[in-house]
């Protein structure tokens, strides 16, 4: 296994476990800082959501800045383990729904959304179906490929590229 390593926060410099699998990206640390500076004002006190998982290394770092709870969606059970390795190894609580995120339900209202999907089988489709749990007031980070998609019920806030990768931030 690959590691990662929390930018900041209460966690920072700890090591993340990764899947040793050609099934997940992690992001690159530079672009993990742009993304948790663009939203650190969102963050206290957030339950947050991190769709796309992986390692749960997005979510892990959201929970080392402040945020009280943290939610994964991961396709990949074996992955899905990984993430609770790395959750169990940090004292941390979460929830981990193992299944496609068209199957991921929820009655709680999301302050931050981070989705992170595949970039070779990227679905607009997917993305707008999570974004009906993003809260009024709270935030949909979306890494992707290429220019910012136009989201249904979300507007862009901001948008920065980094090498293949873009980060947007869409708000209701």
């Amino acid at each position: 296994m690959n590691n990662v390593k929390v930018t900041s926060g209460k966690f920072r410099g700890r090591n993340l476990k990764t899947p040793n699998s050609s099934l997940t990206h992690p992001m690159g640390s530079r672009e993990k800082l742009a993304l948790f500076n663009m939203i650190s004002e969102f963050l206290p006190g957030a339950i947050v959501l991190d769709a796309y998982s992986g390692s749960g290394a997005l979510g892990i770092e959201a929970i080392s800045r402040g945020a009280s709870e943290v939610w994964f969606i991961e396709k990949n059970a074996k992955v899905g383990e990984v993430i609770r390795d790395n959750l169990a190894t940090l004292g941390i609580s979460g929830e981990v729904f193992i299944g496609e995120v068209m199957k991921f339900t929820s009655d709680t209202d999301f302050r931050v959304i981070l989705a992170d999907p595949p970039y070779d089988n990227f679905k607009l489709k997917e993305v707008e179906y999570l974004a009906q749990f993003l809260d009024d007031d709270g935030v949909f980070v979306l890494s992707h490929p290429g220019e910012a998609p136009e989201v249904n019920g979300l507007r862009l806030l901001t948008s920065r590229r980094y090498a293949a990768a873009s980060i947007s931030v869409y708000v209701k």
